[in-house]
């Protein structure tokens, strides 16, 4: 998930995992998209049995392609509800230059498929890896007004490369702001969390969180959400054994798979 930015190196410099708020900047009010392209593969059937016909699904891929040549944008300042934080950042990337904007759209174009087949309505925070933006604020926005059934923010982290692993971000309580949806998005968290370790096999994370779920309240796309959501911080970039599973279109592949499953279970 996005850090606050190093610009220049495309990596995240606000502290791994613990300070970032893994939404993307500010594209200039780009409209959610229905129905992305983009996913190489076709949809095909996942280990979740059951229909999600009917819910709306808020797929958030964190960052933007286009983050890094506009700090005027990201770097502005948004009320996240209990203080101000940057618009957005430009997220981390892996050592060989795989970033983490292009990483999470890709996951999330390869989910919408997965999900349209299953009978979901898909929203989309951004239209492609191009822009800039939207801003945290605006991306919460995007799932509330949806009034979706479950929202799910889509990144990979930049902590050290000695750690590995996996972890779910989930939301503590803001007063005034996102109580309601903290008890489902727990339950969201470790529907997800659950599928994606049986279904992918990325181990829970080694340095941060505890059982690969990790409360905060310093995150704009979770303080402000009015609607079930979480952020899935699906590996580390910067250890080289994640990285070289997060670089692989097959392993992306099973990531969409995944959290399929992990939606199908959250709504039993």
């Amino acid at each position: 998930m996005g850090l606050v930015l190093c610009l220049a190196a495309l990596t995240a410099c606000d502290g791994g995992s613990s300070t970032k708020d893994g939404q993307a900047g500010g594209q200039t009010a780009q409209p959610p998209m229905a129905a992305p392209s983009g996913a190489s593969t076709a949809p095909k059937e996942v280990r979740g049995t059951g229909s999600l016909k009917g819910k709306v699904i808020v797929i958030d891929p964190g960052h933007n392609g286009g983050n890094a040549k506009h700090p005027e944008i990201i770097n502005r300042q948004v009320s996240i509800g209990n203080g101000r934080k940057a618009c957005d950042t430009t997220g981390t990337a892996t050592a060989a230059g795989y970033s983490e904007a292009a990483f999470t759209w890709d996951v999330s174009t390869r989910l919408s498929k997965l999900l349209r087949a299953k009978g979901a309505k898909v929203v989309l925070t951004r239209n492609n890896n191009t822009g800039v933006g939207p801003c945290i604020t605006e991306r919460a926005a995007i799932g509330n007004r949806a009034k979706a059934d479950a929202a799910i923010s889509v990144h990979a982290d930049g902590g050290p490369a000695s750690g590995h692993g996996f972890h779910v971000i989930e939301p503590l309580t803001v007063k005034g702001h996102n109580a309601s949806m903290v008890p489902a998005s727990r339950k969201l968290g470790k529907a997800l969390r659950d599928a994606y370790r049986k279904d992918t096999g990325m181990p829970y994370s080694t340095y941060i969180g505890t059982d690969a779920l990790d409360s905060r309240d310093d995150l704009g796309g979770l303080n402000l959400s009015t609607v079930p959501k979480v952020f899935v911080e699906t590996g580390n970039m910067r250890n080289p054994g994640d990285a070289a599973k997060l670089s692989s279109a097959s392993f992306r592949q099973r990531i969409a798979e995944s959290f399929v499953t992990g939606l199908i279970e959250y709504f039993r």
